[in-house]
């Protein structure tokens, strides 16, 4: 743990930090209606898009939502763009752009990107390069980042109004939403990110793969020169979307490792920082939107609180090496590097894959099945809690509300009043809501857990036996119910190792959690904003400052360590155990 990393996460943290109220105003801009109309009419080219938009739509930007009419039109727009991407990976050998002639996706494989992408998670169970065309990548993959990530921060804009309104039946409206937050945040700036990557040496063409010798070859003295494929395609506009969107599906199979996704240093620091830059930005949001900033600030103190303790139990643990390679006289500042970009080293893959976990985003610079076992149980404890510290795109924010009712819940009863949070009562309807939100996505991970465990067809794709085998199998649930998408890259899903049951399961993993989730969280905020608005009192709980902040905290620790603990035990915490305490021939 040496100086360098100490300087790199201190700066993280502060531009993090500088950012957040910016961002928050500008999603202020997008989201408020008021606002926007008056913002907006200096921008007459996006303004003038905004309108044909809603008359192709045929939507009334005036007229607001109820919860169940913003779930259903969630829900069918969703449906029909994972049916639009369906298509076009069973369809792409016909369609254009296709330079590799690539052959079309098969229909499990199919079935499981598409549910992919549309729930945010990006999974890949396949290696980007050789499976799918460039018509694919950016028609069916990268617009469903953008579509993906604008459903998630609609969701959290609309639970937010329903904590911030006093006595009314709707929500907002999604349709406005969409159009507003692709035309107004996530487009604009991804052009501007998009350019940023080029200039930092990211490849954005449609040529054909190059084709080249290898060094070895032009220094052998006899024999044919290997040749070696290099991937070329329309990589920068992906990549700025997969990472500010917290998508995280890579272009290529070795996602943010390879030197053409991740050029240089600064490429690197900054797409973590774009993995934060929205969902730290919802928390300045929140705290505007129900006029306390203190509440805002205090969400995000018990983000970045959670946060730095992850990194620094990550980069403790990678750091320090494994001690069985110790004792056969390897140096720990060498073999830690196992599984890791030497171009960045240890902290930054401990930092990344800290902030792609608490994310939702899944994007990886190092294989997080190569970390040491309570290194790797960083990333999968940060996963299954929700993906709450700072979280993906909305869905940070939304999946933290949880908590928040709960922790306001937890503190009325132990003070024995009426739990209250800014204003609003929080009855036994508004906590079932809550709690069917935890569980959904609890449920997937565990219950899909055992059935892989104990079956043949998950015990194939093992790249491992024991508890390292058991963490995988939970990882790939966890990223997958999590909507996360990363893996501990020794599963795999081949047709030898039971693929059509992996990715089948793995996407409705991916449905199930996600759209489980939104649900109840939707109705949760329609039954919110149908409440009086009552004023503060002396007997009100403070939602601002420390205390709140760490009973937050606390709230969101015991949960993830009531419900996933016992997995947990079977998987890292064993390995760790074994590492430590068995002996070399064991």
């Amino acid at each position: 743990m040496d100086s360098a990393g100490w300087i790199q996460l201190a700066l993280y943290v502060t531009a993090l930090l500088a950012l957040t109220k910016p961002m928050g105003l500008h999603l202020a801009w997008v989201l408020d209606p008021d606002r926007t109309r008056k913002v907006t009419s200096a921008v007459p080219l996006l303004r003038g898009l905004e309108r044909l938009t809603y008359r192709v739509l045929s939507v009334d930007p005036r007229r607001e939502q109820s919860w169940k009419e913003y779930a259903a039109s969630m829900l069918l727009f969703s449906l029909f763009s994972m049916l639009f991407t369906y298509g076009i990976l069973r369809l792409q050998n016909l369609l254009p752009l296709n330079p590799q002639q690539l052959p079309a996706v098969g229909n499990a494989l199919a079935f499981n990107t598409s549910a992919s992408f549309t729930s945010n998670t990006n999974w890949q169970s396949y290696a980007g390069e050789t499976t799918v065309s460039y018509f694919s990548q950016m028609v069916g993959l990268a617009s469903h980042n953008f579509f993906s990530a604008a459903v998630g921060i609609a969701v959290a804009a609309a639970l937010i109004r329903g904590v911030a309104r006093d006595r009314s039946g709707t929500l907002g409206n999604f349709w406005v939403d969409l159009v507003r937050l692709h035309f107004y945040l996530l487009l604009p700036i991804c052009i501007v990110y998009a350019v940023f990557l080029v200039s930092q040496g990211m490849i954005q063409n449609f040529q054909p793969y190059s084709v080249i010798p290898t060094v070895d070859s032009a220094t052998a003295a006899a024999g044919p020169p290997v040749q070696q494929t290099i991937a070329q395609g329309p990589m920068a506009s992906q990549v700025a979307i997969k990472m500010l969107g917290t998508n995280g599906g890579g272009f290529v199979n070795a996602n943010a490792a390879h030197p053409y996704e991740n050029p240089t240093p600064f490429s690197n620091f900054i797409q973590m920082l774009s993995i934060f830059l929205i969902p730290s930005g919802l928390t300045y949001y929140l705290g505007r939107s129900v006029k306390s900033s203190a509440h805002g600030w205090a969400v995000w103190s018990a983000m970045l609180l959670l946060f730095l303790a992850g990194v620094l139990a990550a980069w403790h643990f990678e750091a320090a090496g494994n001690p069985r390679l110790a004792e056969l006289g390897l140096d720990p500042a060498t073999t830690s590097f196992e599984g890791k970009e030497v171009r960045f080293g240890v902290f930054n893959s401990a930092l990344f894959a800290t902030i792609t976990t608490c994310a939702s985003c899944g994007a990886v610079n190092s294989m997080h099945d190569s970390f040491m076992p309570l290194g790797g149980l960083v990333p999968l404890f940060n996963i299954p809690t929700g993906e709450v510290i700072f979280g993906g795109v909305g869905a940070g924010m939304y999946g933290m509300l949880i908590y928040v009712v709960l922790s306001i819940f937890i503190a009325g009863l132990m003070v024995g009043r009426t739990p209250e949070y800014l204003g609003k009562k929080i009855e036994s309807y508004d906590v079932k809501c809550a709690v069917l939100a935890l569980l959904a996505p609890s449920v997937c991970i565990l219950a899909f857990t055992a059935w892989g465990a104990i079956s043949d067809w998950g015990t194939a794709g093992l790249n491992n036996g024991g508890p390292h085998g058991f963490s995988e199998i939970l990882y790939a649930y966890s990223s997958g119910a999590g909507n996360n998408g990363s893996a501990f890259a020794g599963l795999t899903c081949t047709p030898a190792s039971g693929d059509r049951h992996w990715n089948l399961t793995l996407g409705l993993d991916m449905l199930f959690g996600r759209f489980f989730m939104i649900i109840p969280l939707l109705a949760l905020g329609g039954h919110l904003a149908r409440k009086k608005l009552l004023p503060q009192s002396a007997g009100s709980f403070p939602v601002g400052g420390p205390t709140f902040a760490f009973l937050l905290i606390g709230t969101v620790l015991l949960v993830g360590a009531l419900t996933f603990l016992p997995a947990l035990a079977f998987g890292p915490i064993v390995e760790h155990f074994v590492m430590r305490g068995s002996s070399l021939t064991y």
